[in-house]
């Protein structure tokens, strides 16, 4: 097994062409230390120390997948200032194919956190989460079904902030079926049916619970049954369920997989959700089958949890990770 899994990152992910198409952001964090309050007012004053700004959202599954090795692509939106520039040379920095990304007189989605050691003070978010319409709607989704013809998997980055219309990804999905290609879902909100006919929906517990009418505890029966209803209600291959310190569920028609979550202090999991869907779409893209595609997963899970902030795992991390010499 593990000289099949170092085969494949060393080779068969190197090859694997992959789209991710959804809400891009930009992770700013301000590190630093707390030592007395403000005398204007009764406030925490933080000398920073370190900055720190990383791709959040869509772009940090693409981020993922180039580190892994993988060709990737990003489709999004952003704005025409400062952050949008910011973000574009992260992006340029870390091997992504940016160039069918559109620039709109709106924010650049950016969150911006003030962290005092290892607990979070503040966030502030610059967005604007109205849907994308009119000629732009019309220009990003020919950019998008232009080019699934060039690509093995597509990923759609659900977060909430336009860009993952009913439209945009209802379109995506029936081109996808059509060409036989991979199509994975992070999803948001309550209503799933866009997302009808992907391969797969990786969810954590929470967002399972969105669609379900009644919600359910973390346990291996209850996310089993719920999974194979939410699996048949929206014509899917299967679901991976991210359940936080129980490790995930891989759901389908004839099987189940529940794999525990590495012991491990957990940080952070932001982000995590990202490198699932990542490691797994990429891993399906190599021809694993989703049972060890998930394992692997699962494990990239455990490494970026263990850090702080929006982190991207890494080939040599995750060889390490599998314990692969």
């Amino acid at each position: 097994m593990n000289r099949e899994l170092k085969n494949f990152l060393s080779n068969s992910a190197m090859n694997c062409k992959i789209l991710v198409v959804g809400d891009a952001m930009l992770d700013k964090y301000y590190f630093g230390e707390v030592t007395r309050i403000s005398p204007e007012a009764p406030v925490p004053i933080n000398h920073v120390t370190k900055v720190k700004e990383t791709l959040g959202g869509a772009a940090n599954v693409a981020h993922n997948l180039s580190l892994l090795g993988c060709h990737t692509s990003l489709i999004t939106q952003i704005g025409k200032e400062n952050h949008g520039d910011v973000f574009l040379e992260k992006l340029n920095l870390c091997g992504v194919d940016g160039s069918k990304i559109l620039r709109a007189d709106k924010p650049t989605t950016t969150k911006i956190r003030i962290i005092s050691g290892h607990q979070q003070m503040l966030r502030l978010d610059f967005e604007d989460t109205a849907e994308i319409v009119g000629q732009d709607a019309k220009n990003f989704l020919a950019n998008v079904l232009d080019c699934l013809k060039n690509f093995d998997a597509i990923i759609i980055s659900d977060y909430g902030k336009g860009i993952c219309t009913e439209e945009v990804c209802r379109k995506i999905i029936s081109k996808c079926r059509r060409l036989k290609k991979i199509v994975t879902v992070d999803p948001k909100g309550d209503d799933w049916s866009k997302y009808r006919g992907a391969n797969f929906i990786t969810p954590n517990l929470k967002e399972l619970n969105a669609v379900l009418p009644k919600k359910i505890s973390n346990v291996d029966d209850a996310v089993e049954k719920s999974a194979r209803r939410v699996i048949d209600e929206f014509d899917l291959s299967g679901l991976v369920v991210t359940r936080s310190a129980s490790g995930l569920s891989l759901v389908e028609d004839e099987k189940v997989s529940h794999i525990r979550a590495h012991a491990q202090e957990v940080f952070d999991v932001s982000g995590a959700g990202d490198t699932v869907i990542a490691v797994f779409t990429m891993a399906l893209a190599g021809g694993l089958d989703s049972a060890l595609a998930a394992q692997i997963a699962n494990v990239a899970a455990g490494v970026v949890v263990a850090k702080v902030g929006t982190y991207a795992v890494n080939h040599e991390e995750l060889l390490a990770a599998l314990k692969i010499s």
